[in-house]
């Protein structure tokens, strides 16, 4: 039984000593390599003196930064991942919940890490790799560890705004690593394409399936995906077979028509993640891919990364919604209406439990206690779940369909809507990209925003949804916006969208 994530990279180093686990445009590291790499930080971080506490890590998205976070583990510490682009306040309210016992950064986030004017302790990975591997000392370290050890904090906003630290364990990512490499049978040949960043969880299922299967990783450059032509040619050009990607970025693709033109043959796996697919596009993927395993995946941050998955099987309209399908193995998914399970078709909140789950958020017990609360299904002894605030419902193959997140559920007119059953409609309907909605309670305005053909006029659209939607779900305010704002994980920022349109910005 696997204890400690450091059990893949050592076994697999083992086996392929010299094959390249990450790359990026400038570098690479081999299983070799990476191990060593790790050691040494591994080895600097030991004069601390302390296990199981919290490292800061702000560098570049490089194969090093891999290096970094296995060297945290080895220290017996855990990682957390900081974006050097992220505003100064949010960085400083991570460390400041953090409290990291040391911030690592490398030279080319120097000038980022300076301008924070962080009073914590920082030091240059570079002068890391300096240090001489101590292996008595790593190895005394790792006959303490156990499962349950922190792995990584992850931070997340949620839709408040205010960064929240996601403490996930040793165990969890086993538990996912496991299911994933079986279900998507993933072997030493799997070249991965990354998009996922660092901090964003969807690149952890990255990491650890080259540590545990031997895969080669390719941290793509991010300025690709503003080039979907360049995009394709370097998946053709790296061979990447397997993607997992957030929808924005495959809808870019669908949309510039780029599949057309480039569509890389070594291409077999192609998942999505991070929020809804809209069919459409989906489908677009789909004529181009015929042969591929296309892979709707759902998992809230707390529930490490994943804890449903749908492998497409059937055919979907573009005005249907593609399901988030079934559990993942060894977690049990269910919907709780109050304190009972929903029934088949009937709209409730979407609940985890299992060895997927965080022990909480970091620093902040209250709103760890909100969110992982006793299963009211079992009143005869301990047992945490995890209310994900997500709204979803079974539909007639027994199949989990995401609605929408809790505060995106609205009251409008005398009647109780999902503002993404809008969006997936609008999202269908041709000359739009794509759509996303917010309600202005104050006016009591459905607002539509979505980027498309000018031709797409209100009237156009108000026509297409008529065979689609209520009349009394048509959106009140429509903007045409020349591209959506997007997190910095990639997905619609919906809470900007909203504050951009209460401060008038749109007009």
């Amino acid at each position: 039984m696997i204890r400690n994530v450091l059990e893949y990279l050592e076994r697999t180093r083992n086996q392929f000593p010299e094959r390249v686990a990450f790359a990026s445009k400038d570098a690479q590291l081999t299983f070799s390599a990476l191990q060593e790499h790790a050691k040494r930080v591994g080895s600097y971080l030991l004069r601390y003196g302390v296990k199981n506490r919290p490292v800061a890590i702000m560098t570049e998205k490089t194969p090093d930064c891999v290096a970094g976070f296995l060297g945290c583990v080895y220290s017996g510490n855990f990682y957390s991942p900081i974006d050097a682009t992220m505003p100064k306040e949010r960085i400083l309210s991570i460390l400041a919940t953090l409290e990291p016992m040391v911030l690592i950064v490398d030279q080319k986030s120097k000038a980022a890490a300076e301008r924070l004017d962080y009073c914590g302790e920082m030091i240059f990975f570079e002068d890391m790799m300096q240090t001489q591997i101590d292996d008595a000392g790593l190895d005394w370290v790792r006959k303490t560890a156990i499962d349950t050890d922190p792995l990584y904090v992850v931070f997340t906003s949620g839709s408040t705004g205010v960064p929240k630290g996601v403490v996930i364990t040793h165990q969890a990512v086993v538990n996912l690593t496991e299911w994933y490499s079986e279900t998507f049978d993933f072997s030493e040949n799997e070249i991965i394409g990354n998009q996922a960043p660092f901090y964003f969880d969807s690149s952890v299922k990255d990491i650890y399936m080259v540590l545990k299967t031997g895969a080669t990783m390719e941290i793509i450059p991010k300025q690709l995906f503003s080039f979907p032509v360049k995009l394709m040619a370097y998946l053709e050009e790296k061979q990447i077979s397997y993607i997992d990607w957030v929808p924005s970025a495959l809808c870019i693709i669908a949309n510039t028509g780029v599949l057309e033109v480039c569509a890389p043959k070594s291409l077999k796996k192609i998942a999505f993640v991070g929020e809804v697919m809209p069919t459409k596009q989906f489908n677009m993927w789909r004529a181009k891919y015929p042969e591929a395993m296309f892979a709707n995946i759902y998992g809230p941050t707390e529930a490490t990364v994943d804890c449903t998955y749908y492998i497409v099987e059937r055919e979907f309209s573009d005005d249907e919604v593609l399901p988030i399908g079934y559990a993942c193995r060894n977690t049990h998914v269910f919907i709780l209406n109050g304190d009972r399970l929903a029934e088949r078709g009937e709209v409730g909140e979407l609940c985890v439990r299992g060895r997927c789950l965080a022990p909480g958020y970091y620093n902040n017990p209250e709103k760890t206690d909100e969110a992982f609360v006793q299963n009211p299904l079992n009143p005869h002894y301990p047992e945490k779940i995890y209310k994900t605030g997500d709204m979803a419902k079974y539909n007639a193959y027994g199949e989990i369909i995401f609605l929408a997140r809790e505060d995106h559920q609205i009251k409008h007119m005398g009647h109780r809507i999902e503002l993404g059953e809008i969006e997936t409609a609008v999202n269908a309907v041709d000359l739009i990209e794509s759509g996303a909605c917010i309600y202005d309670a104050h006016s009591q305005k459905i607002v539509l925003f979505y980027c498309g053909s000018e031709e797409a006029t209100q009237a156009y659209i108000l026509k297409k949804l008529r065979d689609k939607v209520p009349k009394y779900m048509f959106p009140n305010v429509m903007i045409l916006l020349d591209e959506m704002p997007l997190t910095l994980n990639g997905k619609i920022d919906r809470l900007r969208l909203k504050e951009h349109y209460e401060e008038g910005i749109f007009g």
